[in-house]
């Protein structure tokens, strides 16, 4: 379910997409310090899945450019990227964005995301995908949505193929993780292969 919410000036449109244990909406300003302490209490859990950090990773500045950042890509249909909440706490547990939108005849896009250490395991980012699948074929209309992941980490293997992805290939040195040109598992759902 979408719900409207109040737009921040900084923020990319006020939206919230409901699952049973989480809900997802665009990051705000408001939400910094959380993020950063997140992050940084994750920061070991995190790093070797993800690209490096710059060194001010996790400062406002960082942080207020990201949200600009990704209020210009929704408006340029480019991205879309959102927190995870817990709906019984309101805690932020993680993120899930779709990026690399293409239209005409590709109607496609990536799906990436992260959780913090404290709730790995406990079927957030799961229910986050789903939730996130949703949107992608329901209100962006895409036909296809693609992840990858690193070939050691099987606990992203599991949960996209627990959401519905497809292995499709093997990507050599696909994408540059924790500083060095990685090799990926590359991934697909398609809208006709989606159950929602």
């Amino acid at each position: 379910m979408i719900r409207l919410l109040n737009a921040d000036i900084l923020s990319t449109p006020a939206i919230r997409l409901d699952g049973q244990q989480v809900y997802l909406r665009p990051a705000q300003v408001k939400d910094w310090r959380d993020w950063a302490d997140l992050r940084e209490r994750s920061r070991d859990f995190l790093a070797p899945w993800e690209p490096t950090w710059p060194a001010d990773a996790l400062l406002r500045p960082s942080f207020l450019r990201r949200v600009r950042r990704q209020a210009a890509e929704w408006r340029n249909d480019e991205a879309y990227s959102f927190l995870i909440f817990e709906r019984s706490s309101d805690r932020l547990v993680g993120g899930i964005g779709l990026s690399n939108i293409r239209r005409g005849v590709a109607q496609m896009g990536t799906m990436g995301y992260w959780v913090g250490k404290p709730h790995a395991r406990r079927g957030y980012t799961s229910e986050a995908a789903i939730v996130a699948l949703g949107f992608a074929f329901g209100q962006l209309g895409l036909h296809r949505v693609e992840a990858a992941c690193l070939p050691t980490n099987q606990p992203s293997q599991g949960l996209l193929e627990k959401v519905g992805f497809v292995r499709e290939g093997y990507a050599r040195g696909y994408l540059r993780i924790d500083g060095r040109w990685a090799d990926h598992v590359l991934y697909a759902i398609l809208r006709d292969d989606w159950r929602g």
